[in-house]
């Protein structure tokens, strides 16, 4: 059952205040009261997060093994890495898929992956608790001492972000003895609802970061925001941050383009019978390539454009094929031209 404390409603089940306190009610455990405090719809399998932004197979190889390999690397590695990129860059998609492969390596402590305007997931009140929650659930290691802590406070899933982190992340962490460190993700803090809080969440770990030594790594995804990038580049993380830049690939989108519209060939059959192969044609599939200024955002949109099942794909393309060159530098001129003709 929900608690009231000093008039403040604490609601179940993902929407939480910052004012919220929970009672311990008899008998109930810590992971429990995390439970009803956490955003479940943050996780990375969520059914929230359905259908799930995941990199296609052989495209941004190199960066996902590296991310791995910074993961899951042993000695003297630096313990946050800062994956930043502009819209359409494929952030998201590579934290999905890198998200998996940890969680398929039994790697994964726990992942936060923040969507602008949402009720939860854009809600930075959730963040470490949700955290700590994945945390006890797939350490067996820091499930007896996360689930104490909340325990013995119970109100400390409603605390400040500087409380959380610490007695439900920091301190547990402390005390892993012959293991791994876990790792966290935290996907789109961009998206996350407002600058102030974005800044908040950055300034509570680097504040953290400083006075204890980190016995887990962490993997924050954005785009390079002024205000986010002042944080990094400020003396907090000083000595504990390594940054990469998910810049454009223009081989791979053409692998991406290439695999897809083979897709669209085979089960457009009735449409697509007598249409020779290769298809497109090498001269358009390049057009597309270059329009794309290497970004994904633009290559699948022209595939969720052309694969309509109500339409005939190659009209479609044709249409895409035939929009207006502009001269403008603007990055995602071609991405504009595409959304005024699906609108």
């Amino acid at each position: 059952m929900p608690s009231i404390h000093g008039g403040t409603f604490f609601a179940a089940n993902n929407v939480t205040t910052a004012e919220s306190v929970i009672h311990n009610h008899h008998g109930e455990t810590g992971i429990n009261i995390l439970h009803r405090a956490v955003a479940l719809d943050t996780l990375c399998d969520s059914a929230d997060s359905f259908p799930q932004p995941r990199c296609h197979p052989e495209t941004r190889t190199k960066m996902l093994d590296d991310l791995y390999n910074w993961t899951v690397g042993e000695g003297s590695v630096l313990p946050i890495h800062w994956l930043h990129g502009p819209a359409g860059a494929g952030k998201s998609a590579i934290m999905h898929t890198l998200c998996q492969r940890l969680k398929n390596a039994g790697r994964l402590g726990g992942a936060f992956f923040f969507k602008r305007h949402h009720p939860t997931r854009g809600n930075a009140k959730v963040l470490f608790a949700t955290l700590a929650y994945q945390l006890a659930l797939n350490n067996r290691q820091l499930k007896p001492s996360i689930s104490q802590r909340v325990e013995d406070d119970p109100s400390v899933v409603g605390r400040g972000l500087d409380i959380q982190l610490h007695n439900l992340i920091i301190e547990p962490c402390k005390y892993l003895k012959d293991s791994a460190p876990p790792i966290l993700l935290i996907d789109g803090l961009d998206e996350c609802e407002t600058h102030g809080a974005q800044v908040e969440i950055l300034r509570r770990i680097g504040s953290t970061v400083g006075q204890h030594p980190m016995t887990f790594r962490l993997l924050i995804a954005s785009r390079p925001e002024a205000h986010i990038r002042e944080i990094f580049d400020g003396p907090s993380f000083h000595g504990t941050l390594v940054s990469t830049n998910v810049q454009q690939s223009f081989q791979d989108v053409a692998t991406y383009f290439r695999d897809e519209f083979a897709r669209i060939h085979r089960e457009h059959r009735d449409t697509m019978g007598n249409v020779p192969t290769p298809w497109p044609s090498p001269d358009s599939l390049e057009s597309l390539v270059c329009k794309s200024s290497g970004y994904f955002v633009y290559a699948s949109t022209i595939i969720k454009f052309v694969d309509d099942q109500y339409y005939r794909p190659t009209e479609r393309l044709a249409d895409v094929l035939n929009l207006a060159t502009t001269d403008s530098d603007a990055p995602f001129a071609a991405l504009d031209e595409l959304y005024k003709q699906i609108l």
